[in-house]
């Protein structure tokens, strides 16, 4: 399997005593050091956590060269419940499997895992990013990664609508967690209607707290089968399969989810359907700026500015791929592979050290 997506170097990381099984999947590091998130999931098999960490450290190589880090890509999974399974001698032993690659994965939070846990595992490495604030680091990248997405939106409705905002717009938003409620703020603040839907009657509870206008449904199926005008995954990878497609009434898909296609291909259909689609990896990057900018010292005015130009990438993506001919996810691939490529390289020129 690593043969298909090319990857450096796979590590399988065992602690007995504490229980910890985890993946370390290091993708690419011609920009530099694979940084990528830890995700804490109770994965059905070994298996099915290798898939995914493969996958998903694949898309952190071409999110780190669109977002113009000096960094490759990188990525690891912790199988089990967070809820129960969660503990310190835990993330402190992988800890100490992310120290013994010297610095070739620098970790940070994902789903299930947070600012407070990469604490913990910085007890035992230096190579951890999303820490907390009160340990100088950047806090809850939901932050930034939502203020990415709706850069990428504002983008996506400049390109089909002519103008930079989602005012008027009906919003359909898949997933209301970390990420996806801030999107729902941004969103009301700049005069959409939203409509939502999630698992976690929680999760809707605390949006609707906040904003009582917000309309809820049951499930993905019925918020794609709505007239909305924009559908923003923010939930698990996957949503767009062909069912998804073919029901979907959105003219743009841009959402914070990571791997949104479910498999090669439906991009093509999306954009058969005339339904432009934002790269996720493009528009979801302003979580790994704002813990990238730690590896400095973290500047939140500085990070922000930085992840304001996700709007610029994305509408640059969609030039290219009206010039091209192509659909938005393949100009995202060949601009990704040509930064990789191009700077890379830059490496076999020798510094005498």
């Amino acid at each position: 399997m690593t043969e298909v997506f090319g990857h450096e170097q796979v590590v399988f990381c065992a602690d007995r005593q504490s229980g910890l099984r985890a993946i370390i999947a290091i993708h690419n590091t011609a920009l530099g050091p694979g940084l990528g998130g830890t995700r804490f999931y109770p994965y059905e098999s070994e298996q099915a956590a290798l898939a995914d960490v493969l996958n998903l450290s694949r898309g952190m190589a071409y999110k780190n060269a669109l977002a113009g880090l000096d960094l490759g890509g990188g990525k690891a999974v912790i199988i089990g419940d967070p809820a129960t399974d969660k503990s310190e001698a835990l993330l402190r032993a992988y800890g100490r499997f992310v120290e013994s690659l010297n610095g070739r994965y620098v970790t940070a939070c994902d789903v299930g895992t947070y600012s407070e846990d990469m604490d913990i595992v910085a007890r035992e490495s230096r190579f951890v990013t999303g820490r907390t604030v009160a340990n100088g680091g950047a806090g809850d990248s939901s932050i930034l990664t939502s203020f990415g997405v709706f850069q990428g939106m504002r983008a996506s409705a400049q390109h089909i609508h002519g103008r930079s905002t989602l005012h008027g717009l009906r919003v359909g938003v898949e997933g209301v967690g970390k990420v996806g409620h801030r999107l729902v703020d941004l969103l009301i603040e700049d005069g959409a209607s939203v409509i939502v839907c999630d698992v976690s009657e929680r999760a809707v509870d605390q949006v609707r707290q906040r904003h009582p206008q917000v309309e809820v449904v049951a499930s993905l199926a019925e918020l794609v089968a709505e007239e909305i005008d924009v559908f923003a995954p923010c939930a698990l990878g996957g949503s767009l399969d062909d069912s998804t497609v073919a029901t979907l009434r959105a003219r743009i898909v841009c959402g914070a989810a990571n791997n949104q296609l479910a498999h090669p291909g439906v991009e093509k259909q999306l954009e058969e359907r005339g339904i432009l689609y934002a790269p996720d990896y493009v528009v979801n990057s302003g979580g790994v700026i704002q813990v990238a900018d730690e590896i400095q010292g973290f500047n939140m005015d500085r990070a922000r500015a930085k992840a304001g130009q996700i709007y610029d990438t994305t509408l640059k993506i969609f030039a290219i791929a009206a010039e091209e001919g192509v659909p938005p996810a393949v100009a995202a691939d060949r601009l990704a592979e040509r930064r990789m490529s191009e700077v890379g390289r830059l490496k076999g020129i020798w510094l005498g050290r």
